[in-house]
């Protein structure tokens, strides 16, 4: 997978997603930066991965979209 490290692939983008629930759905730029960044990744990795894998990281990536727009629209 492109030395992709899964486990923070999977804990960046979950500590951001938790920033935005705390922060009663803000989160600021810097954060924002670094989840655009893992919905990138995230694009470019679910579909090396088997079934159960990119079920799970697909919902972690529907996630992230979801705040991404929710933070900048």
């Amino acid at each position: 997978m492109g030395g992709v490290d899964m486990v923070m692939l999977e804990a960046t983008p979950a500590g951001c997603l938790s920033v935005w629930l705390e922060q009663q759905g803000l989160l600021d730029d810097r954060r924002w930066d670094i989840l655009a960044e893992c919905e990138q990744q995230l694009i470019r990795v679910i579909p090396e991965l088997d079934a159960y894998g990119r079920e799970y990281y697909q919902r972690l990536l529907d996630m992230t979209v979801l705040v991404l727009e929710t933070n900048h629209s």
